[in-house]
């Protein structure tokens, strides 16, 4: 085992033995007692329900963690890359179709180990919850879709990217850097419109108080959005949220239709006027930069292994080739990764403070944001006491005893 071989097992077992760890001690802040902030939206029989869920999830994710190590290092040491590097190349297709053909098997090979845990996530533990209401027609449809997309989009752009490599050398990175910031901003602009309704339906808010209340409070805070979409969530689960995507003309804020059933329409303008306030606060287009930047120094950095003999030799590959150098240093970048999505989560909770004060300052009605975030934790059986590591290390949202705090603060 080479140096290169060794620090992606450690990497791997390391991100594994923390996350276990985040786990556990999660699991041990179950059976406290109900938060008293929380006592005039929770009863026993939906906290301890709400613990069991939380519970049911963790378990799942073990056990789903666990079966993804095996089989990646059961790959790996059976020589799994090697043997398969071998079949493609048999089909004498050239360079860019092999590489383009190999790592389509191998996203093919993870969709297949990872689809029973999907299954059984949507069909056993969501609907032991009463959550799910997908059906099966639905799960297969959204998977196909899934990958025709993939084929649409994500072909193309390797096809470019292992052509790019091939031909440009040393500034190889940089084409590519800049033909991936190009695809991300257009399916920014364009997923509203065209990605996101090959889901879901959108149909404008009827009018009526609600409608006017929510297009009166963007108008306030010169927020422009041409309309205000009902998503049908309730298509796939009964959880409840809303979200604002999208740039220029196609600015979307969609409500789930499982949210207007069960808020009031104070609740409902203070979330989206704390989705707003990520707009205004450009926490979306910070997200995209440094988006961006991480991508630029992940190229530049596989440009500099890209041919490394000895990646090649730690997968015990025979042959080199662009499309190996840019999958195995991708589990070498891992380390770095997974250091920067500690560093993007804090970032993120943060960001839902910050947030959160703006559409207080700007509603001057706190007490609608907390009453929906409690509402909507005790309808998504929402974990209210999560351990501090598991938070650092999972958490992309604060939780919502400490956005509540934090709110309770704001005058």
């Amino acid at each position: 085992m080479n140096a290169y071989a060794l620090i992606i097992l450690i990497t791997l077992l390391g991100e594994f033995v923390l996350n276990t760890i985040a786990d556990v001690l999660n699991l041990g802040t179950l059976h406290e007692e109900l938060p008293k902030e929380f006592a005039d939206t929770f009863d026993r029989v939906t906290y301890r329900k709400s613990e069991q869920y939380t519970a049911a999830r963790i378990k799942f994710g073990i056990v789903s963690s666990v079966s993804g190590l095996v089989v990646t290092l059961a790959f790996w040491f059976a020589g799994g890359f090697e043997f398969l590097d071998e079949l493609v190349r048999a089909w004498k297709l050239g360079d860019i179709w092999t590489g383009i053909i190999y790592v389509g098997i191998l996203l093919l090979l993870r969709g297949v180990f990872s689809l029973p845990f999907s299954i059984y996530s949507t069909f056993v533990i969501e609907e032991r919850f009463g959550f799910n209401t997908t059906t099966p027609l639905t799960f297969f449809l959204d998977l196909l879709k899934g990958i025709l997309l993939g084929l649409v989009l994500g072909g193309p752009f390797l096809y470019l990217v292992l052509w790019l490599f091939q031909i440009a050398d040393g500034m190889a990175w940089a084409y590519c850097w800049i033909a991936a910031t190009v695809l991300v901003l257009i399916i920014q602009f364009v997923a509203p419109a065209w990605i996101m309704p090959l889901y879901n339906k959108f149909t404008p808010l009827e009018p009526g108080e609600l409608r006017t209340a929510i297009l009166g409070f963007a108008d306030s805070v010169r927020f422009p959005v041409r309309d205000v979409y009902v998503m049908d969530g309730s298509k796939r689960s009964k959880k409840s949220n809303a979200f604002f995507t999208g740039f220029g003309r196609n600015k979307r804020i969609a409500l789930f239709d499982t949210l207007l059933k069960n808020h009031t329409t104070d609740e409902l303008v203070s979330v989206l006027a704390h989705e707003i306030g990520h707009y205004k606060k450009k926490h979306v287009l910070q997200g995209i930069v440094i988006g961006i930047l991480q991508t630029g120094l992940m190229l530049f950095l596989l440009s500099q292994f890209l041919s490394a003999k000895g990646l090649f030799d730690a997968f015990y590959m025979e042959h080199v080739s662009v499309y190996g150098g840019i999958l195995f240093f991708g589990m070498l970048f891992g380390s770095i990764e997974f250091f920067l999505s500690l560093l993007m989560h804090a970032l993120s909770r943060k960001n839902e403070f910050e947030a959160d004060r703006f559409a207080v300052v700007q509603t001057r009605n706190p007490n609608a944001l907390i009453a929906a975030l409690k509402r909507l934790s005790s309808e998504n059986l929402s974990h209210l006491t999560p351990h501090p590591f598991y938070v650092k290390m999972k958490y992309s949202h604060p939780p919502v005893i400490d956005r509540i705090h934090a709110l309770q603060k704001i005058h």
